[in-house]
């Protein structure tokens, strides 16, 4: 089946509209009608070539929302008709510990990307949600159960939302937990919103004075401006647990000397430039650690998205039509944007 799709058929060339096949569905497999698709900074590093291995044409796209409209014989738990969603994996092996553990996005032999992975369908790798339907394993779709007018907001959760839900549920915040979110952006964002419902005092770290009012609103209980050494002085060795979501090389000292003993850094975000190598003495003397940590797996992107719906979470969006995707991309590079794009997939 030909659908319509954007992508670009090199990294020095534009997001075009092109055709692209779609394989009919089999036994195991859900038929989605994409209905919304949310743009990633990712999408960008890897259309555009910038991170190694990409594969052309590429389409991007790992944050979808759509509807069932073809389920396999073997399929159970999803019917025509049911609003789901499918994140930034489609494949893993199954076999391996991770696997195991509902951990596919550690599969030990390698998860298989929403794009730019391994498939035997044409032409040879996964081309992703810029297009009008997918057809996934069903062990890879999730039930969205936010109201329908919800639903575009709803699709940066398959990314932004577990990549940020994710760590905050390893490092068992709640209650009790003073919680710092580095960075009030596409993550950062979603980041407050999910701390701040998992009932954490939530810190926002932003180098921005105009943000201290939109982080407020986001849920954050106080705001710190990163560039005053006064006001990251007195929250010193105060944290149990801060997220990072910054993704440019920056001093990781001023973040991890206001951990507690036993404290934890963690990173979601991959600079293009290594950070500078951490003291390790803030590490030694306060048993802290700098961690990291990547999406989520299957059961966990359900749980997220239950919880989210049951929270009334969403993320802040503006919505563009798809020959607006170069643009969207300029926009996000200015970090121009409040604070995820989501694609109108009607206007495919």
């Amino acid at each position: 089946m030909t659908v319509k799709a954007r992508g670009a058929h090199a990294a020095d060339q534009p997001i075009v509209a092109i055709d692209i096949a779609r394989r009919a569905p089999g036994p195991r497999d859900v038929q989605i009608e994409i209905a919304y698709c949310g743009i990633c900074h990712s999408d960008l590093h890897t259309v555009r070539g910038e991170w190694a291995g990409t594969l052309y044409p590429c389409v991007p796209g790992h944050e979808i929302v759509g509807e069932v409209s073809a389920v396999g014989n073997e399929v159970e738990g999803f019917k025509l008709g049911d609003i789901v969603g499918v994140g930034c994996i489609v494949g893993s092996c199954k076999q391996c510990s991770a696997c195991d553990e509902g951990l596919e996005q550690y599969c030990e032999r390698g998860m298989v990307g929403t794009y730019n992975g391994a498939t035997a369908d044409a032409p040879g790798h996964t081309l992703g949600g810029y297009s009008q339907r997918i057809v996934v394993d069903r062990d890879f779709v999730v039930h969205v159960r936010h109201p329908r007018e919800q639903l575009a907001a709803v699709a940066p959760l398959l990314c932004a939302g577990i990549t940020t839900y994710s760590p905050l549920r390893h490092w068992k915040v709640g209650p009790g937990s003073k919680v710092g979110i580095v960075g009030i952006g596409g993550l950062g964002h979603m980041g407050v919103k999910i701390a701040h419902a998992m009932g954490a005092h939530v810190v926002a770290f932003t180098t921005s004075e105009s943000k201290r009012q939109a982080a407020h609103e986001l849920g954050a209980d106080e705001v710190v401006i990163s560039r005053d050494a006064a006001q990251m002085k007195a929250h010193r060795g105060s944290f149990d647990f801060i997220l990072n979501t910054v993704a440019a090389s920056h001093d990781l000292d001023a973040y991890t000397s206001l951990l507690k003993r036993d404290g934890t850094l963690c990173l979601v975000g991959v600079p293009e430039h290594a950070h500078p190598s951490p003291y390790v003495g803030n590490l030694i003397f306060k048993r802290r650690a700098i961690a990291g940590s990547m999406i989520g797996g299957i059961a966990e992107t359900q749980e997220m998205l239950d919880f989210c719906a049951q929270h009334g979470i969403v993320a802040d969006i503006e919505m563009i039509c798809a020959d607006d995707i170069e643009t969207a991309y300029e926009r996000m590079l200015k970090s121009d944007v409040k604070y995820r794009f989501v694609i109108d997939a009607a206007t495919m």
